[in-house]
């Protein structure tokens, strides 16, 4: 057979021979490939949503489970951070106290609220001191990340139902009877049962607050002759201390107080001594979140 020798035979079978052999490569490519990148690649890893609040009761006391401390962890931690911030405010300036604190149940609320901040909200910063001792913190949440936000206390009575959340059951502001009725449960009125950050409520009828508190303090964290000024505590030693604010008196604002526990057994008026046969004396009490049984 003779060859043709015109060029342009020869130019399309070049051209002829070069699209054959691309398509033949194309085809080999595109088998080797998997038919879709979205079928053959693995999910991405998705973070874990947050856990939902635990919107039970368990004692049916009005405190909703998410707000417990369930792990004996975190009922120390809080149990040291409310004293240590309590027995603070006895020991400092009058000029320096919180203005909030200006009642026995402020005293209370001011310290439960800040308890349950951790060491990075900055109640040491803010308040520019040092604890004697470091102290954990709560761990199971921060205040004020919870579902209640700033309203930690019940006002209302009843068991703890979801809708309690917002229907006003729960506020920022609680008194001293409330505190004691919906916030906290009976334990004694033997005070040796008390430990430290429990309650001592009275109710004394002839005073027109008629409800007031101190906490049970224990043997205390600050030392009065540390760099703290020295204010109401007695000679130091191995007795257990109570703090607590005198309340308003008439022109008086009154002020925050630490007392040796001795001392308040002996108090010159028997309606503030903290003994089974006192009436006035309703018994040590401890808060809700630390309840382990009924």
């Amino acid at each position: 057979m003779t060859l043709p020798r015109h060029w342009k035979f020869w130019a399309l079978a070049l051209c002829t021979a070069a699209l054959v052999i691309g398509a033949a490569r194309l085809a080999k490519v595109t088998a080797s490939e998997p038919k879709s990148r979205s079928t053959s690649a693995k999910p991405s890893a998705r973070p874990k949503p947050p856990a939902a609040p635990d919107l039970g009761d368990r004692f049916s006391d009005g405190t909703p489970n998410f707000l417990r401390l369930d792990s004996p962890s975190d009922r120390d931690a809080f149990r040291r951070r409310f004293v240590l911030i309590a027995e603070f405010q006895a020991l400092r300036a009058e000029n320096e106290v919180p203005k909030e604190i200006n009642d026995c149940a402020a005293l209370l609320r001011y310290s439960y609220r800040n308890a349950l901040r951790g060491r990075d909200d900055a109640w040491e910063i803010e308040n520019r001191i040092t604890p004697p001792s470091a102290l954990p913190s709560v761990e199971k949440y921060r205040f004020p990340a919870v579902p209640l936000g700033a309203d930690l206390f019940r006002i209302r009575s009843g068991r703890f139902l979801p809708a309690d959340i917002k229907d006003g059951s729960f506020a920022e502001f609680a008194d001293a009877k409330t505190l004691k009725n919906f916030n906290a449960h009976f334990i004694s009125k033997d005070v040796r049962a008390a430990q430290p950050g429990d309650l001592l409520f009275y109710r004394q009828l002839e005073q027109s607050a008629s409800f007031h508190s101190m906490i049970f303090i224990g043997p205390g964290e600050w030392a009065p002759e540390g760099a703290v000024a020295t204010k109401n505590v007695g000679q130091q030693n191995a007795n257990q201390f109570v703090v607590y604010h005198t309340g308003p008196d008439g022109k008086d604002p009154g002020e925050v107080r630490r007392m040796r526990l001795t001392d308040l057994l002996n108090h010159p008026s028997p309606k503030w001594r903290p003994v089974p046969g006192n009436e006035n004396f309703l018994g040590v009490y401890r808060w809700n979140i630390l309840r382990e049984q009924n």
